[in-house]
């Protein structure tokens, strides 16, 4: 990790304050904050338990384009046999809720990057601890979007620089929360809320860092994708499947995106399902144009 000076202030969900805007967060900070608080556990358990997630998760993959990536129930199953072997820390399972409750998009668009990412690492990763790691850190990727006030995620005018910049600040905010509740900054889940907006060409966020991970960036790629196929308060529609799949494509040509991971996608989308080294991808773009998305446009304050 990179030292970063934090822009905002990073807090619980019950609002606990854990660092104050301005605090320049290194390596040492860090490991003195966890280690004061070793005495403070949090209990964990089974994703399976609640059952909410396992119910709004089914139905939601029922949908298009997510129906296509699992056209047989024993593809289901065994993500669903993966969730028995997820635990998380309780304070991850209520910041799902308050998702759910305020901010279904959110709550949304982390059930689909779980499913998708395991769904690729399953391709990708040989290493079956890896796979369930991998799993894991997707269902957790957004979780310092709890740090971001509800009126900026649910936005549907221009960003203001400040509030993108708010929305930014969640990559850190999730890596600080995720090290507090695991008490270990070295879990992959922290890697991974900290680094799934980085890119292959470090010209993500926050830190700017060449990524070359491979659980990181399956995890970034389905991020991308869930956010171009679903709906999103700053835009009208959701860009249909081939259009965000061109989207992806260009990412990976511009060396922002993972290759093996871009093919994986695609080849998850295809009848076919061929292998993904073998794949070849066409030059045509067929994709449907996307109106009236603001994502991106910045407007000055108070210029509404």
């Amino acid at each position: 990790m990179k030292t970063l000076t934090l822009r905002h202030p990073i807090h619980t969900l019950d609002r606990r304050l854990l660092f104050s805007k301005g605090t320049l967060l290194t390596k040492e900070t860090l490991d003195a904050f966890v280690h004061s608080r070793t005495t403070y556990s949090y209990r964990s358990y089974p994703l399976v338990s609640r059952g909410s997630f396992i119910k709004d998760w089914v139905s939601l993959l029922k949908m298009e384009p997510y129906v296509k990536f699992f056209p047989k129930r024993e593809q289901l199953d065994a993500i669903l046999n993966l969730l028995e072997r997820v635990r998380v820390p309780i304070p991850i399972g209520l910041t799902m809720d308050y998702f759910k409750r305020y901010d279904f998009l959110t709550y949304a668009h982390i059930l689909m990057v779980f499913a998708l990412s395991a769904l690729l690492a399953r391709d990708l990763l040989p290493d079956f601890q890896e796979y369930i790691e991998s799993s894991a850190s997707g269902f957790t990727h957004d979780i310092g979007k709890i740090c971001v006030p509800l009126n900026i995620l649910r936005k549907t005018a221009p960003l203001t620089e400040m509030e993108r910049d708010f929305i930014e600040h969640h990559a850190v905010s999730g890596y600080i929360l995720l090290c507090y509740y695991y008490k270990d900054p070295e879990h992959p889940a922290c890697k991974v809320a900290l680094e799934h907006h980085e890119r292959s060409d470090g010209s993500g966020y926050p830190q700017g860092i060449i990524l070359n991970d491979p659980m990181v960036e399956i995890i970034a790629v389905s991020d991308v994708y869930d956010a171009l196929i679903r709906p999103r308060p700053y835009r009208s529609a959701a860009f249909d499947n081939r259009a965000a799949l061109e989207q992806i494509i260009e990412m990976a040509k511009n060396n922002k995106l993972r290759w093996d991971v871009v093919k994986a996608l695609i080849a998850r989308n295809r009848k076919s399902r061929p292998d993904y080294r073998e794949l070849t991808i066409g030059t045509e773009k067929r994709g449907k144009p996307l109106s009236q998305n603001v994502y991106g446009i910045m407007v000055e304050e108070g210029d509404r």
